[in-house]
């Protein structure tokens, strides 16, 4: 039901008639449609390839856009849940980086698309800049990129190695807990960059660059004394680390190196009492020029539009106490 407000009509049709044009554009019983009439909070009538919208004027106009957008995509082929998702955040006003040229990440299996302005700044800041941050909650494309990134700079031959790192603190589990050698302990923590692997450069390719070391796993704790060159460092998972910890991996950067380290400060895992090195850090490099920061927000995630409200209503909690 619509709120409380001038209601206007716009009625338009879809051209030229392709069947599977309406069937992508409504999705499976109507799942698309009904979303955008929730999000937008329009009601949407369609009667063959006429489409009629209730609802306020620019809310309106911005669902006729949307389902104009939609229905060319389906007309060509099925619309991914991805896709609409993405096309809908659009609608609700998310900025879009249309004042800076695009730069894609290619690698020799994919092209990836930049997704959002703040999408746009981490690429740029990561090409730009020996070190980087990226800030913010999950499902903004932070951790996916930084790996990605990587993969592009060592088929460019920029980098001879990709080095991942994640602080072992975990929802209070230990190592020692877990089984397995050292690295079967660790792979779990490092999943979601190993996901992002498989998907560019292929299982086998992975396993057999693990092998050579030209991708390396390194517990944090483990990078003392090290001295990094010509490697694309990624610390993900951040907030977990110490102010110590995070100091020692910053000087770890050799020369040629890229180091991108990624975080959400509203999640911890540290003990009570313990400040976390990422916020930390950002209160004391912030200011330095050469060093990147990026801060996502929930406008910026990529997942299920449910998440964004998750994470906005955790948001408001927290702000309130």
């Amino acid at each position: 039901m619509l709120n409380n407000f001038e209601v206007s009509t716009i009625t338009f049709d879809l051209t030229p008639e392709v069947p599977k044009g309406i069937l992508n554009l409504c999705g499976e019983f109507d799942q698309n449609i009904k979303l955008i009439e929730k999000e937008l909070n329009v009601e949407i009538r369609i009667r063959g390839y006429r489409i009629e919208i209730d609802g306020k004027a620019d809310f309106s106009l911005n669902a006729k856009n949307l389902i104009l957008e939609l229905y060319q995509l389906g007309s060509v082929g099925e619309i991914s849940k991805e896709k609409f998702n993405f096309m809908l955040r659009q609608s609700l006003g998310m900025p879009e980086p249309n004042t800076k040229p695009i730069k894609l990440i290619k690698t020799r299996r994919r092209k990836i698309d930049v997704r959002g302005a703040n999408q746009l700044t981490y690429i740029n800041n990561i090409q730009e800049f020996n070190i980087n941050f990226g800030i913010g909650p999950a499902g903004t494309g932070k951790t996916y990129l930084a790996v990605a990134s990587g993969v592009q700079a060592l088929e460019n031959e920029e980098v001879h190695r990709i080095i991942l790192v994640r602080p072992a603190v975990e929802a209070g589990e230990k190592l020692g807990f877990l089984p397995g050698d050292l690295s079967q302990k660790v792979d779990p923590y490092l999943r979601p960059m190993f996901d992002v692997l498989y998907e560019l450069l292929g299982y086998e390719t992975v396993a057999r660059m693990m092998e050579r070391q030209i991708i390396e796993v390194a517990p944090l704790a483990y990078m003392r004394g090290r001295t990094l060159n010509e490697s694309f460092i990624i610390l993900d998972e951040a907030q977990n680390t110490t102010i110590t910890q995070m100091k020692m991996f910053l000087t770890r950067v050799g020369f040629n190196s890229k180091v991108v380290v990624t975080g959400d400060i509203t999640q911890t895992d540290l003990p009570n009492g313990t400040t976390s090195g990422l916020i930390h850090a950002i209160e004391i490099l912030e200011s330095i020029k050469e060093i990147g920061f990026t801060f996502f927000d929930s406008k910026d995630v990529v997942r299920h539009p449910l998440v964004r409200k998750i994470i906005d209503a955790y948001e408001m909690i927290s702000k309130k106490k």
